[in-house]
């Protein structure tokens, strides 16, 4: 890795929180040099300008999600388990252990719904891949029997998502994690009754 890319890959690693907690537009040059420690030439050397920032730490947040997903689901035998462990990743979100400042896709959508064109398409981009995981898991399922044949993969791939996404707003939005354990106690009743 050359210098250039392990400063880029610096400035990454320490913005991405930022980012996420505070959002494209609240995100200043300032939070950005302040995390750093690096100066405004620096970072402008590195990146053309916010947006390259933004995007990269979308990315890369994006990424830190992504593969803890795919890590815990390989040690999963059965489809349900696999569907089941968003709520053990993403609960992870509502106690901070997984992301400063909670869900990317959920932070990011919103910041940049109306604010950020190229920021809202790597969004749309990384939430129909989701469906599409979980579509392509619930396909499985119903190949494999797990899954009653008359279930629709879409569906059930928009519902999780939908609960998982809803159950962080709601939970983090009113600062009670039991609406989280509600949430998700009624997304486990829906896995387990797919079959």
């Amino acid at each position: 890795m050359t210098k250039a890319e392990k400063t880029r890959n610096f400035i990454v690693e320490k913005t991405a929180p930022i980012f996420n907690m505070k959002g494209y537009a609240g995100t200043s040059l300032n939070d950005i040099t302040a995390a750093t420690g690096l100066t405004k030439g620096s970072i402008y050397g590195n990146f053309a300008n916010k947006d390259e920032v933004a995007l990269a730490a979308f990315d890369y947040n994006l990424n830190n999600v992504s593969s803890r997903i795919e890590a815990e689901m390989s040690r999963q035998t059965t489809i349900k388990d696999k569907l089941l462990v968003y709520i053990d990743i993403y609960q992870k979100f509502i106690d901070g252990s997984v992301s400063e400042g909670g869900c990317p896709v959920l932070n990011t959508a919103i910041d940049a719904d109306d604010t950020h064109p190229e920021l809202r398409n790597r969004v749309l981009k990384a939430v129909l891949d989701w469906k599409n995981k979980i579509a392509k898991l619930v396909e499985a399922g119903i190949a494999n029997k797990e899954i009653s044949a008359d279930q629709h993969p879409e569906q059930i791939a928009l519902t999780i998502i939908a609960m998982v996404e809803g159950g962080i707003m709601i939970s983090k939005l009113t600062s009670k994690t039991e609406y989280w354990s509600l949430i998700m106690g009624s997304l486990k009743k829906y896995v387990d009754g797919l079959g």
